[in-house]
């Protein structure tokens, strides 16, 4: 992650392994915690993160997200604060079922929501709806926080969220949305804003899953 003078950069990172992703089970919102191999990855990428410049870390208030945070926190030596906005997509009636059980239930509902940003689980959120309530966190920061230019923020949070806020920060058009596939637990998305102010922020995705693997799935 270079450093470049007056270039705000905005780093994405995805919570560590939990249980329930080990067995491809769709958290949601549902409070899961880290597994043994998720605390070791969070662990893990704290040192990575810390070359990176970071002045501030928010994380969504789940706890794979929030502990993961946390252990970036240590190494930097940044307070983490929360931010309810970041949680991960409402799945509504999905949350707390595998992929297949959902598959068995709905055939052919999981590639929907894949291909349509628009579609949500029953009871649940779109993309859009999740890109719409993330999206504000990034511009408050932008408007607030006058130290940015020339260092990064991270946030961390969950793969769905994050695929959903990068698309909102760079304007995409909804059907260009499933072009961002899924993240593997610990990889993180990086963007830069070279523009002056929220009118002209001037986003560009400079990393993209920057991690050992590709997730195998949609989260």
């Amino acid at each position: 992650m270079s450093k470049l003078a007056g270039v705000r950069r905005l780093v994405l990172l995805r919570h560590g392994q939990t249980e329930w992703n080990a067995t491809d089970r769709m958290q949601g919102q549902i409070d899961t915690e880290l597994s043994e191999l998720g605390r070791r990855q969070a662990k893990d990428i704290a040192q990575r993160m810390a070359g990176c410049g970071a002045i501030h870390i928010v994380s969504s208030d789940l706890k794979r997200a929030h502990d993961t945070a946390l252990a970036v926190s240590d190494t930097v030596g940044i307070e983490v604060v929360t931010d309810p906005r970041l949680r991960e997509t409402n799945l509504g009636e999905w949350e707390g079922l595998t992929h297949h059980e959902v598959d068995a239930l709905a055939p052919g509902a999981r590639v929907e929501w894949r291909m349509d940003a628009n579609w949500a689980p029953p009871g649940g959120e779109s993309k859009l709806a999740v890109g719409a309530r993330a999206l504000p966190v990034v511009n408050e920061l932008f408007t607030e926080r006058a130290d940015w230019p020339g260092h990064t923020i991270i946030l961390v949070a969950h793969g769905g969220l994050i695929a959903a806020l990068t698309a909102a920060v760079l304007d995409l058009p909804p059907q260009n949305w499933p072009a961002l596939g899924g993240l593997a637990n610990t990889s993180w998305v990086q963007l830069s804003s070279h523009g002056p102010n929220l009118d002209r922020p001037g986003w560009r995705l400079d990393v993209w899953n920057a991690a050992a693997k590709v997730a195998p799935d949609v989260l």
